[in-house]
């Protein structure tokens, strides 16, 4: 380790993670768009984490301002991305998140379902696949949005059923409905639409679109990179990699357009920032947040020891290592949150930082429970300390 790298201390990444991940109530977003942008995507696998997510970094506006930039505005869109996981980015950063990692997603959904068809034996192929789609696509253009039992009943096809598995252990059998609209998504060539119900649910309905412009993978690696590096850096190519879930190649490849700077650490070891961001990080003022389970600023990185003790992950985490619902006092996790079935938000302080830290967190409670209003909320990744609380 060279002395010369200029040191960022644990409480600079705090700072950093304040201010950048617009949490601290000064550097609170004015648009959806902005407080994707933030944190370079959300996460968007629990419909509820999305919006929770948003309203913690958003200045101003209710559900329906999350509403509006997904439906009306279509400002912030959900891809299947990075990790093969669920995100929503805004419409600016989309066709990079398109080329660098969703592409190749949908290239492996489309061999996969092809290679079942064929195992199926029933003789359906490819060619039939492309029947299938332009079957859904024209039921869509027909008759507008439509969730997927609506495309199915619309879509002979896609009332097809096939055996996965023939022979094995494993065999099942299952209809190619959701198959084939998950391929469609994963092509760009429909999103997700109003849901089934309240903000809080999954059950979407489905638009025709038009898929996104096509961009050079090495420049939309480079792009996802840089964003990445200027959102959560000082950060490692571990941490890169582990986000993307892109090769160490792609990752280093990455890395290598950007040019990042190096930095050292408090415990001497070296990590990443954008090129010229290696300077002092000035506090913000103090701040609280309560984030759902699954939040870009709980799971960025795979070292999150700067701002996560290691002994509250038994609590705060299930089995599969998916963050819960958070708390947060400058830019370090101190506890964990719920809500009962009675619309009641509860928490618990893991970490003792005082009055003030105490007065800030039950106050941005009570602003949550107000946001969320009559919603009901249960994580999809529930964990042992959020299960406590509700009961």
């Amino acid at each position: 380790m060279s002395p010369s790298l200029p040191l960022v201390t644990t409480a600079e990444r705090r700072h950093r993670l304040g201010r950048r991940h617009r949490l601290a109530p000064s550097a609170h977003a004015s648009t959806v768009a902005e407080a994707a942008d933030a944190v370079v995507a959300l996460h968007a696998t629990d419909a509820a984490t999305l919006f929770l997510s948003a309203r913690a970094r958003l200045a101003e506006g209710g559900p329906e301002a999350v509403e509006q930039a997904l439906y009306e505005d279509v400002s912030l869109v959900r891809l299947l991305s990075m990790r093969r996981t669920l995100f929503a980015v805004s419409c600016e950063l989309a066709p990079y998140v398109d080329s660098s990692t969703a592409r190749g997603i949908a290239v492996k959904e489309r061999r996969n379902l092809i290679k079942h068809l064929d195992e199926d034996g029933q003789g359906l192929d490819a060619g039939w696949l492309a029947g299938a789609e332009a079957a859904a696509l024209d039921a869509l253009d027909a008759q507008g949005p439509c969730t997927g039992s609506q495309l199915s009943a619309a879509v002979p096809a896609l009332r097809r059923k096939i055996t996965v598995g023939r022979g094995k252990k494993y065999e099942a059998e299952t209809g190619v409905a959701t198959r084939v609209i998950r391929l469609l998504a994963a092509d760009g060539r429909i999103r997700r639409d109003r849901p089934r119900g309240s903000w809080t649910s999954s059950q979407f309905r489905w638009v025709h679109t038009e898929p996104w412009p096509a961009v050079p993978a090495a420049e939309a690696h480079a792009e996802i990179a840089r964003r990445w590096l200027r959102a959560y850096g000082p950060a490692t190519e571990a941490d890169l990699k582990w986000w993307t879930g892109w090769t160490l190649t792609e990752v280093r490849k990455a890395l290598a357009l950007v040019g990042p700077d190096q930095v050292r650490l408090e415990d001497d070891t070296t990590a990443l920032v954008s090129p010229g961001d290696a300077v002092p990080e000035p506090a913000p003022e103090p701040w609280a947040a309560l984030l759902p389970g699954l939040d870009p600023s709980g799971m960025g990185w795979a070292d999150r020891s700067f701002h996560l003790d290691p002994a509250y992950r038994p609590a705060l985490f299930d089995y599969a290592g998916n963050i819960g619902p958070t708390v947060w006092w400058n830019g370090e996790i101190v506890g964990g949150w719920a809500q009962r079935a009675d619309g009641e938000i509860v928490w618990r302080l893991l970490a003792d930082r005082g009055r003030a830290a105490e007065g800030a967190v039950a106050a941005e409670a009570a602003r949550l429970a107000r946001w969320v209003g009559e919603a009901r909320i249960t994580p999809r990744f529930r964990t042992p300390l959020e299960r406590e609380l509700v009961a």
